[in-house]
């Protein structure tokens, strides 16, 4: 036992610490745009530039994994990760704090995709749905990163001394755990390879259910308070509700959604998420009164958790594409959904209403449901030893 439960605890900690570096950066947004002044529309560019960041650095990083391993490449990461939110702490001025999130934002992309490689590796080999598991890890993280930006803000704490301080503690706290040995398979580019890895065959439907994902948790993200105040009418605290409802679904179905895809297997899960996450945004654009909106964000959440990490899962184990590539291009699909999804979704609810927008992000989510049979097509061989 003690030989596979080391590996998950190293994946885990490479999780918690890409989610409390994202954490605390999302505690500290608003004492940003405070520093430097930015209204609305500042503040969307630099986040947009952010994002940007991120989705450059999905092909390269995993064309990295495949030629030099998973893990190495993670470890480069995670330090260029850590001094980059030191360099966005420390920013003097606009331009010098988009070049730092950009740098920030790509490192966060570039270890999405390599951590993902690395854990799917580490599944392999323990032979049983551990992916979720590590995502809950991620998302634990995240909150962690969260609770020490109210305290930093508790305490007055500049940005720039929190975003010093924060990455020497998880570089200590996580750092020893990521050294743990393993070696990760590896594969010599070739001249014919692409620059940018895209979904093929089968893996083109498996990126259009981590586009379903995408658009879905994108949506509960950015819209479901605004949802909640404006078209229910709810106060402002009450308006926080479904968001934490969601996040906190989530986390806990992550827990023990492996179990579930041991069982179940991968396709039958994925069908019961598409149909869960589809009934809540469904009951959420018919919610007359938010108890019944707040049961669809549960239901969302319980949709969502397992569907990411199962599309990950599912593109390391694609017989065609390398790991590192296949995961980067799914990412693409996924992450640029949650980029692009909340705008559109804007979009759609000014001319028409929100409520409509929910019902088409229910359709994405059905979209899940079907195609949920790709997901059970998997590579035979073990990736990592």
């Amino acid at each position: 036992m003690p030989d596979l439960v080391t590996p998950w605890r190293a994946v885990a900690a490479a999780f918690a610490l890409n989610g409390v570096l994202l954490g605390c950066w999302a505690s500290r947004v608003p004492a940003v745009a405070a520093n430097f002044g930015l209204g609305e529309g500042g503040l969307g560019l630099l986040l947009l530039v952010m994002g940007v960041g991120a989705l450059v650095s999905f092909p390269m990083a995993g064309k990295l994994a495949d030629r030099f391993g998973a893990v190495r490449v993670t470890r480069w990461i995670a330090a260029a990760y850590l001094v980059s939110i030191m360099l966005v702490g420390v920013a003097p001025v606009v331009p010098a704090l988009a070049f730092a999130l950009f740098l920030f934002g790509m490192s966060h992309g570039a270890m999405d995709v390599t951590m993902n490689a690395w854990a799917a590796e580490v599944e392999r080999h323990m032979g049983r749905s551990v992916m979720s598991s590590f995502h809950a890890m991620w998302s634990l993280g995240a909150g962690l990163g969260a609770a020490g930006g109210f305290a930093a803000t508790s305490l007055d704490a500049p940005v720039a001394l929190h975003f010093i301080a924060a990455p020497i503690l998880a570089a200590l706290l996580f750092g020893p755990f990521l050294r743990i040995d393993w070696t990760s398979r590896t594969r010599s580019g070739g001249a014919g390879d692409p620059v940018f890895a895209f979904p093929r065959g089968a893996l083109v439907l498996v990126g259009l259910i981590a586009l379903g994902a995408g658009l879905g948790e994108g949506a509960a993200v950015d819209w479901s308070a605004v949802f909640l105040s404006e078209v229910l009418g709810a106060s402002e605290n009450g308006a926080t509700l479904g968001y934490a409802v969601f996040s906190v679904t989530m986390v806990a179905m992550r827990l023990c959604v492996d179990r579930l895809i041991t069982r179940h297997g991968p396709r039958r899960v994925a069908l019961a998420s598409g149909l869960l996450a589809a009934s809540g945004y469904l009951l959420c654009a018919t919610a007359a009164a938010l108890p019944m909106a707040l049961l669809g964000f549960v239901l969302m959440g319980m949709g969502y958790a397992a569907v990411i990490p199962l599309a990950f899962s599912r593109a390391a184990a694609d017989p065609e594409i390398p790991p590192g590539q296949a995961i980067a291009s799914v990412a693409t699909l996924a992450y640029g959904a949650m980029l692009i999804g909340p705008p559109a979704i804007g979009f759609i609810a000014d001319i028409a209403s929100l409520r409509l927008s929910f019902v088409l992000v229910a359709l994405f989510a059905l979209l899940i449901a079907a195609l949920s049979p790709v997901l059970g097509r998997r590579r035979p061989e073990v990736q990592a030893a």
